[in-house]
């Protein structure tokens, strides 16, 4: 089995097409369970973002796993599925773990280096554990992309220069106001995003921050953060948020509805128009404001296509940062495939040591029917000699292939082990879990089922030909950069 992503963002798709592929609430468990139940897939666990959406599998063929979950895609989006591929990236065993730890990293966000996406794959983590769709494998593998996006963040300056979409927004929002003590506010929704605009507001010193949500309750605690900080700041349902429209001077929008929230028309009927600058700032992906927002006197709108690109940010933070990221990234992905790799070889040697066990088990009996005479003391030091001379014989070995295993195109060492002693194939099937972590000497980063190693080839533009090309790779469906 081996680890599979599937995926378009802000990188390979417009935003109007992740618009559409957008998932989320109800919608997005309905597609955790359809890919879970693809006959080629064993777990999966989807990372939807405003900016990304990636489902991330267990499968046991590649083609039949790209396959399934590219027509899913279509399916639960409503994107014919010739339009859908254009745009879809493919990362598989080793080029899936790289993109995984880059991904956390914010090293593939639209602000380089964000930390927000350590907060979004978390959150997937708990929805697919939820779910009931995530085992070992994806488990250990999105928990260990958390601690290397942690230690990136902390190692790094890699968030130090626009941390956030909300924080680009809002620096946009200064251009167009002028400074934010000034303003007041109208914060639309209560999640992570709206909660960092709530914060970073209440650190400038916003005249009034209101907040409204379709659940009050948390409109309300978000308010009281923001008083806590020493701003003005009420909490609203979103059932009043027409009245409210006409004395705010920002707008920041990011709810989870499927449909628009504020509209031109809304605004104008709420005599929220021609009454000086205005600015709005839509986080939300599908988008929450009308484009036609913009078009009011003295109105300004930006939403995700126009916040400042993945080349600016890391420009901004600068090149020792980034490069820093991702030598982690690549020390990370070579520990953690190493150790899944040794971990991999371990039921084999289980398997050999119980072989030995047993020969040395069936050799003591035999000399016990052989030699009945021979009192306790001697039988006890011969047995104690003959497993002695064992251990030692299969104890070099044995350390020598889990090193060996450990590195590129190591499992062909299980296979000589059990060709070399005779080892039934399915032998190692039969070891528990349990066995393989007493076995395994690494210790460190848990089992990953991905299996070859090989070199990573570099990215490019690349078409799907064959299971073998593909492996540890990356690959679009129709070519198209990633």
């Amino acid at each position: 089995m081996s680890v599979l992503v599937v995926g378009l963002s802000h990188q390979s798709a417009p935003v109007a097409l992740l618009e559409r592929a957008a998932v989320s609430g109800d919608d997005l468990g309905k597609l955790l369970h359809a890919v879970d139940d693809s006959p080629h897939v064993a777990e999966t666990a989807i990372v939807s973002t405003c900016n990304r959406v990636e489902v991330y599998a267990v499968v046991d063929k590649f083609h039949g796993g790209v396959s399934s979950i590219s027509e899913l895609l279509s399916l639960h989006s409503g994107i014919p599925l010739d339009d859908l591929s254009r745009h879809l990236y493919v990362h598989y065993e080793d080029r899936a773990v790289q993109h995984a730890f880059s991904v956390a990293c914010g090293m593939e966000s639209m602000v380089v280096g964000e930390g927000q996406i350590l907060g979004q794959i978390r959150s997937a983590l708990r929805h697919a554990q939820d779910e009931g769709t995530i085992g070992r494998d994806l488990h250990d593998l999105l928990q260990q992309a958390l601690r290397v996006g942690k230690r990136a963040h902390h190692e790094t300056g890699i968030d130090q220069a626009g941390a956030s979409l909300v924080s680009v927004g809002l620096d946009v929002a200064r251009e167009h106001l002028g400074p934010l003590d000034q303003v007041n506010a109208l914060v639309v929704g209560a999640g992570a995003m709206s909660g960092l605009a709530v914060a970073t507001l209440a650190r400038a010193g916003a005249r009034e921050i209101v907040v409204a949500n379709r659940t009050y309750d948390k409109a309300v605690r978000l308010a009281g953060d923001a008083t806590a900080a020493g701003v003005a700041a009420r909490a609203i349902d979103l059932a009043d948020l027409d009245r409210e429209l006409a004395g705010a001077d920002l707008v920041v929008s990011c709810t989870g509805a499927a449909g628009l929230v504020i509209t031109k028309g809304q605004l104008e009927t709420a005599g929220a128009t021609g009454n000086g600058r205005r600015f709005f700032l839509d986080l939300a992906l599908p988008h929450d404001i009308d484009p036609a927002v913009g078009d009011l006197p003295g109105a300004a709108l930006a939403g995700l296509a126009e916040l400042r690109t993945a080349e600016q940010a890391a420009e901004a933070i600068g090149p020792e940062a980034v490069e820093a990221v991702r030598a982690i990234v690549a020390a990370e992905v070579a520990t953690f495939l190493g150790a899944a790799r040794a971990a991999a070889v371990a039921p084999t040697v289980v398997a050999l040591r119980s072989k030995a066990a047993d020969v040395v088990e069936a050799e003591l009996a035999r000399l016990t029917g052989r030699l009945p005479e021979l009192d306790d003391k001697a039988r006890k030091e011969i047995s104690q000699t003959v497993r002695r001379v064992v251990d030692k014989l299969l104890h070099a070995p044995t350390v020598r292939v889990k090193e060996l295993a450990a590195a590129p195109g190591g499992d062909s060492y299980a296979d000589a082990l059990r060709e070399l002693f005779d080892l039934d194939p399915k032998a190692p099937e039969a070891v528990t879990r349990a066995d393989i972590t007493s076995e395994a000497s690494d210790g460190g980063a848990a089992v990953f089922a991905g299996g070859s190693g090989g070199a990573p080839p570099q990215p490019g533009r690349a078409n799907i030909t064959s299971e073998a090309g593909a492996a540890n790779g990356t690959v679009n469906l129709e070519g198209t950069g990633t």
